[in-house]
């Protein structure tokens, strides 16, 4: 049978009925009597334990544990939330030949993301290309290739100003929801010594990494091909070299010896969206907010369905359009059927164009 927690007026309503029927010409319902008062207390005191019994109900169940608790829970099964990584790269320096940069100078963007300089150099030929790394770890340190930055501390010799390749692999630290998903994954479905969900498993340990998928023999007899996407990382969430390398390596080290195992990022195919969005009147309705609830509701649709190798079915594209807060009619110009892939290729979000008819 379900518990329904009391409320304050319910309580207060039982202790007041309890305290007139055990003391005879006692009025417990007169403000401010003593009475009164008492009866306030108590039931202000009962409320704040079935409160804190309320609280407690939930953190017992690690899928609605609030984040400390649930990170006790993880931390029982051998899962650890992930932690923030710093973003790398590089940057381009200009200024006179034979001008030095040390190690551990800050250079700083239009926004006050800040970059600290890891190696060192002389500048030969009016240009110094120097690795950098992110002062703080997170996502906000991934800097697209040919962002300006500029030196904290000016330097002889040196321009004030740099231009930064692309700084990636900056990760913020786990959220609650994504620990939470592998802590369930782990108690739904314990390790099997090699089964496909232990690569997937695997592969979504390392940071970063947001889907995995497995596809046994792909390669030929014995072979195990994981691809994996980050999605919180890079705009198509398409991984780089370096994260293949990374993922690689992590599942070296736990799968089994018997299996030869491969590792690669999906093959990006932008999926591209034509729409005309209606009104009740059936007229044009492509506000910006709109516009921008459809958008969401296309990308996040994209991520649950798109696999690779998968479909992306039109149904569902209309029903994320349908359901979009704001949109009450609208016609889809393209796509017009079913969207499939072939082997290693996986739907990202594409142009999202909104045409009036």
């Amino acid at each position: 049978m379900t518990f329904t927690r009391p409320t304050l007026t319910d309580l207060i309503a039982r202790v007041e009925a309890d305290i007139n029927t055990r003391l005879p010409g006692g009025d417990s319902r007169v403000r401010r009597s003593f009475l009164g008062v008492m009866a306030r207390t108590l039931s202000g005191l009962a409320h704040g334990l079935y409160g804190y019994l309320d609280w407690i109900s939930k953190q017992v169940f690690p899928d609605t544990a609030e984040a400390e608790n649930m990170e006790r829970w993880a931390n029982i099964w051998g899962i650890t939330r992930k932690a923030s990584v710093k973003a790398t790269g590089t940057v381009t320096c200009t200024g006179t030949d034979g001008a030095s940069i040390d190690t551990g100078l800050i250079l700083r963007t239009s926004d006050e993301i800040e970059i600290i300089t890891t190696s060192s150099g002389i500048i030969a030929g009016g240009t110094l290309v120097l690795n950098v790394e992110a002062v703080d770890p997170g996502e906000l340190g991934n800097l697209e290739t040919g962002t300006v930055v500029t030196f904290v501390s000016p330097l002889g010799g040196v321009d004030a100003d740099a231009l930064t390749g692309a700084l990636t692999g900056g990760e913020d630290t786990e959220s609650d929801i994504l620990l939470r998903g592998r802590l369930l994954d782990r108690l739904q479905e314990p390790p099997m010594g090699g089964a496909e969900r232990d690569y997937i498993k695997w592969a979504k340990e390392v940071a970063g990494v947001t889907r995995a998928w497995v596809f046994p023999e792909e390669d030929g007899a014995g072979s195990v091909r994981v691809r994996f996407m980050m999605d919180d990382t890079y705009s198509d969430g398409v991984p780089l070299a370096g994260d293949v390398t990374t993922v690689d390596a992590y599942i070296s080290i736990k799968r089994p010896v018997t299996a030869e195992l491969f590792v690669s990022a999906p093959t990006a195919v932008p999926l591209d969206f034509d729409i005309t969005l209606k009104d009740e009147s059936g007229a044009t309705i492509n506000t910006p907010s709109i516009v921008a609830q459809v958008t969401a509701e296309l990308t996040d649709m994209i991520r649950r369905d798109a696999i690779p190798g998968g479909k992306i079915l039109i149904s569902h594209v209309k029903e994320a359009v349908s359901i979009a807060a704001g949109e009450f009619d609208h016609v889809m110009i393209a796509p017009t059927a079913n969207v499939t892939h072939t082997v290693g290729q996986i739907a990202t979000p594409g142009t999202f164009t909104f045409t009036a008819p």
